[in-house]
């Protein structure tokens, strides 16, 4: 297993180069030059301004040049400097992340208790009532936006019926410590981790019911009928557990995706967060901050992917760790 781990890690941070210069150069590419935005902001558009911006960020550096130093930082674990923000990159991430993790963190755990829930109980139910309802309710929230999901619940439960929060992580000015303050952030967190939650839920429904449906057919669930079993436990025990193998696989490959992939979210909820973080840097051109959240994001993406594997051999002992 120790092997086994020292060449995921050698692997992934081998990945994790590869998608640093690959993220660089599609930034590189978009349309718009950060020097002359900070110029228009400051209301100062001639030449010799913008020429100096850019030689004060490094941006008339060749592209080579400015790969080079980045790389350099990002080994020595320094994620730049906001020029926007003028603040270092790594402590705006810092300051942002705890709220992202608190999202995505309660979302995963939502989708994956209530999908593992629900599609048990459709598997169990097949071609009855109660499965046909569950799927058409997977199917529902799956194809529906989440944007438009996310306002529909703001409108209901805020606007309408007055239950939760719209927006924000906390009440501001409120002023509440300890419990008070911690049952203030559930309040608003309730909204946004739902309306999250509920999406991926409807994954993990269709992935349980098909592959219990398949367990369920296999010989050595037929001999433990056979020797006389409860139902209840032939479920629990033998196809349940089976089944949630390729269920493992897809909740590892979505939890990394989660932490990234809020920035719809969080913006529609004003949840401040990276994602949230991520989308001003972009509007504001702000490359450093924008490279720094795409490298920290996908540092969690490959940290989970290893999780998985090492769940994997938690929930079915006989699978060998093999790289």
């Amino acid at each position: 297993m120790a092997l086994f781990l020292a060449r995921r890690v050698g692997k992934g941070i081998l990945v994790l180069l590869a998608i640093v210069v690959l993220n660089f150069f599609l930034i590189r590419l978009a349309p718009g030059d950060p020097a002359l935005v900070m110029a228009g902001e400051a209301g100062a558009g001639d030449e010799i301004y913008v020429a100096q911006l850019r030689e004060k960020f490094g941006l008339d550096q060749p592209l080579a040049v400015q790969l080079g130093l980045y790389l350099r930082s990002i080994l020595s674990l320094d994620l730049g400097y906001s020029v926007r923000q003028q603040m270092p990159v790594g402590r705006l991430i810092l300051d942002r992340l705890p709220a992202t993790l608190l999202l995505t963190g309660t979302a995963f755990l939502i989708s994956l208790t209530l999908g593992v829930a629900l599609g048990a109980l459709a598997a169990r139910r097949a071609g009855r009532l109660a499965d046909t309802a569950i799927t058409a309710l997977a199917l529902l929230f799956y194809a529906t936006p989440l944007f438009w999901v996310s306002l529909m619940a703001i409108i209901v439960f805020s606007v309408r019926l007055d239950w939760l929060p719209a927006f924000g992580f906390e009440t501001v000015g409120g002023g509440y410590t300890g419990l008070a303050r911690a049952g203030d952030i559930a309040r608003h967190l309730v909204l946004p981790s739902m309306t999250l939650g509920l999406f991926f839920m409807a994954v993990y429904v269709r992935m349980t019911r098909a592959s219990m449906l398949e367990v369920a057919g296999l010989d050595f669930v037929k001999t433990a009928r056979a020797k006389g079993l409860a139902e209840g436990l032939v479920q629990r025990r033998h196809v349940l557990r089976n089944a949630l193998l390729p269920v493992v696989t897809l909740a590892g490959l979505q939890a990394g995706t989660l932490v990234g992939g809020a920035i719809l979210t969080e913006t529609v909820f004003a949840w401040p967060g990276i994602g949230r973080l991520m989308y001003e840097a972009l509007l504001q051109r702000d490359y450093n901050l924008l490279l720094g959240v795409f490298v920290v994001s996908s540092a969690m993406v490959l940290l989970f992917n290893l999780v998985t594997d090492v769940i994997y051999r938690v929930v079915d002992p006989r699978i060998e760790a093999a790289s």
